[in-house]
């Protein structure tokens, strides 16, 4: 299963034009870094690595297989999307089905750009999206409140806990607090997960500036970052022009020179990954062979069995044990065979935590 993110905003904020760009700038990297577009709205874009290239470059791997990371363009929200208004409807379905949100603010002033509000304002926009969300959710937990207590009242005593859950997060959507924000017990995550709440997804800020401030940001990108702050959540500056230019390079050569020129170290597409990986607390492990060397990408506190489910449903059911080497140690000494000489590969159990460079590889039942 791929990790999917959300990318939304208001109309004019320049959301379509970074999905565009964004997506079109892996054409541009390496071939190690292919791009396909699944549908015309989700762009499934791979997971830059520098650490899989070694890994294939020690191993001789015959082809490299990086991480993947799945963009979705939501359509347009205005206020009154939690009634129907505008796509409303369809933006509200869509977004429950990604793991995080990228919500692409606009921090730019052009005239020839109008604003639906007719005014550059980020916080008030991210308001305006955040309070659409949390209707939506309210409207759905009084739902879910009324049908439990049907089931409640009938004698289901097992509903009681979520019933408990649900007025709590109604209580703090009431109170005009995302349902990101309320504070869980480990009993209580499982249950708060299937609920599927909008405003209970990790956020990512998207401040979309214009090119002259993509390298130190603007005034409203500063807004943007304090905003991300109080919300607990995450920021990251892109301007949608510039990721619009890199991606007509054919040449990584000529699309480094450029940034540098920009004052940029890198594309808003990678930024915007590492980003994402960390919002969603990601991580990656491998597996290198000469046939091929396979990142692939687990949540944190995976274990050894769920992770090799990743590769085949029949390694994590027949799972024996994972032999494993750090990245570091498949690094310094030169691979699997210089590791295992230096006593550092390890034969591990079901209740191993796979750790972010781990190179494995699964014994199991067939």
């Amino acid at each position: 299963m791929g990790f999917k993110t959300g990318i939304i905003g208001l109309p004019n904020v320049g959301k379509s034009t970074l999905f565009n760009a964004l997506t079109r700038t892996a054409i541009a990297q390496a071939a190690n870094f292919p791009f396909c577009t699944i549908e015309p709205n989700v762009g499934d874009v791979s997971v830059p690595d520098n650490r899989l290239d070694k890994l294939a470059h020690i191993a001789e791997s015959k082809k490299i297989v990086p991480a993947r990371m799945t963009f979705v363009d939501i359509a347009g929200l205005v206020k009154g999307a939690s009634k129907g208004e505008g796509l409303g409807n369809q933006f509200l379905a869509n977004i429950r089905e990604c793991d995080a949100i990228a919500h692409v603010l606009r921090c730019f002033e052009n005239a020839d750009v109008s604003h639906v509000y007719n005014k550059i304002n980020p916080k008030d926009d991210a308001e305006t999206v955040e309070m659409e969300l949390m209707l939506a959710d309210l409207e759905n937990v009084e739902k879910r409140i009324s049908n439990l207590t049907r089931k409640f009242n009938s004698g289901d005593k097992e509903v009681k806990s979520q019933l408990l859950l649900l007025e709590r997060v109604k209580e703090e959507l009431i109170s005009g607090k995302a349902a990101r924000k309320l504070k869980l017990e480990d009993d209580e995550k499982k249950d708060f997960h299937q609920f599927q709440l909008l405003s209970s997804k990790p956020i990512l800020y998207v401040a979309n500036v214009d090119e002259e401030s993509a390298a130190l940001g603007n005034r409203y990108s500063a807004e943007v970052k304090e905003l991300a702050e109080e919300q607990c959540a995450a920021s990251v500056v892109i301007s949608a022009g510039i990721e619009e230019e890199i991606s007509s390079f054919d040449d990584p050569g000529e699309m480094k020179m450029f940034l540098l020129e920009l004052g940029l170290s890198d594309t808003g597409l990678n930024r915007l990954i590492r980003v994402g990986y960390n919002l969603l607390s990601l991580k990656t492990f491998f597996t290198v062979g000469p046939k091929e060397s396979h990142a692939w990408t687990i949540k944190e506190n995976t274990l050894a069995p769920q992770a090799a489910g990743k590769i085949h449903t029949d390694f994590e059911r027949g799972f024996i044990r994972a032999e494993a080497i750090s990245y570091s140690d498949y690094i310094e000494f030169n691979g699997e065979n210089g590791a295992k000489e230096a006593g550092k590969l390890r034969s591990e159990g079901k209740n191993y935590l796979v750790q972010d460079g781990d190179i494995l590889n699964f014994l199991f039942n067939g």
